[in-house]
């Protein structure tokens, strides 16, 4: 039996040192080493030794297993060094080769309108304010002189969730909170941009949802020349020195009196063309001196303090500026539309 486990160990190493590869090393190990390996059945064969030579075979047969098992591990330790290194080889990266290009996005033009506009109103001292899209009837309506039952609701078809809560339909409810919150007290000077939502019929110049920037200012002794310079400075900062404004009468139920302002076409210089329809002239937002009754519902002293609003839509000012004929383009997500705007950042 000596004999025979030392020929299994000389085998065995043998066979180690020429493994190519972990599992070849891992198949000997298996075959010498195992359950069924040579080295456990010379064990099983004890039983038949004298006792005299059972230790001496059993401390053999030990010797034999270790040394084999010493050899395997010494040479799994070279075998995974030449797979870590071949890994590495095949793998390598020439870092000098150029990288793939990132396509970068571009802004979208209607967030550079809106960006625009409210640079140009901090600029002037403005602040910029923000309420819930999901609004309470009170704010959206009856603090801006729309009482239930008010006919003018007619020209804002909303979106109700409940009696009392709608989609709101102008971002006036947050000149509302505004006022609320400033508790009678003023100066106040605010911009609100935001989306809003109404019941329309999409088409080239409409949509159910859309954005607005709407202005604020309360304060003694505020004027309509006052809001006439604030929207003669606006209109030639975004669309040009050259520009001409006009203000018509108009109608709102949260400002009198109320106007609609137009600016001088761009494209004819006044003189009457397909774009203003023959007019000259191009209307852009509507605005006015705010109602008393707006005043004294949001706790201002309407004898003491006087101020004026203006609402207008970035869709609109985005098709003027950039001479975009549809306002779905905003919508569709189709990205060379986008990538016509602006630089890539």
């Amino acid at each position: 039996m000596e004999d025979k486990l030392r020929s299994l160990q000389q085998e065995a190493i043998e066979k180690v040192n020429e493994a190519q590869d972990l599992k070849e090393l891992n198949n000997i190990r298996v075959a010498y080493l195992g359950k069924k390996g040579p080295v456990t059945e010379a064990l099983k064969g004890m039983g038949k030794l004298s006792a005299e030579e059972r230790p001496k075979m059993g401390a053999l047969a030990n010797e034999v297993r270790g040394a084999i098992t010493e050899t395997i591990e010494a040479k799994q330790a070279v075998l995974e060094k030449e797979a870590v290194e071949k890994k590495l080889q095949s793998e390598t990266i020439d870092v000098t080769l150029p990288g793939r290009p990132v396509k970068k996005g571009n802004h979208h033009p209607l967030t550079m309108i809106v960006e625009e506009i409210e640079d140009l109103f901090i600029g002037m001292g403005y602040t910029v304010a923000e309420g819930p899209e999901v609004e309470k009837d009170y704010y959206n309506f009856e603090a801006l002189n729309l009482p239930k039952g008010h006919p003018a609701r007619d020209m804002q078809d909303s979106f109700y969730i409940t009696e009392e809560t709608l989609l709101r339909t102008h971002t006036s409810p947050v000149q509302a909170r505004t006022m609320e919150l400033a508790k009678g007290k003023g100066p106040i000077k605010i911009i609100c941009p935001g989306k809003v939502y109404r019941r329309d019929t999409d088409d080239a110049t409409h949509s159910h949802q859309f954005t607005q920037i709407e202005g604020l200012v309360i304060d003694e002794n505020i004027r309509m020349s006052d809001l006439k310079g604030t929207l003669n400075v606006f209109a030639k900062k975004m669309f040009g020195e050259d520009r001409e404004i006009r203000l018509r009468p108009s109608f709102f139920p949260f400002t009198e009196p109320s106007v609609e302002m137009d600016i001088s076409c761009k494209i004819c210089g006044g003189k009457g063309c397909r774009v203003c329809k023959g007019t000259g002239w191009i209307e852009i937002l509507g605005a006015g001196m705010v109602h008393p009754n707006v005043l004294e519902m949001a706790g201002f002293d309407s004898k003491k303090y006087t101020g004026f609003a203006f609402g207008m839509g970035p869709e609109r000012i985005a098709m003027l500026k950039y001479g975009i004929d549809d306002i779905r383009h905003f919508y569709t997500n189709d990205t060379r539309f986008v990538t016509q705007f602006g630089t890539e950042e």
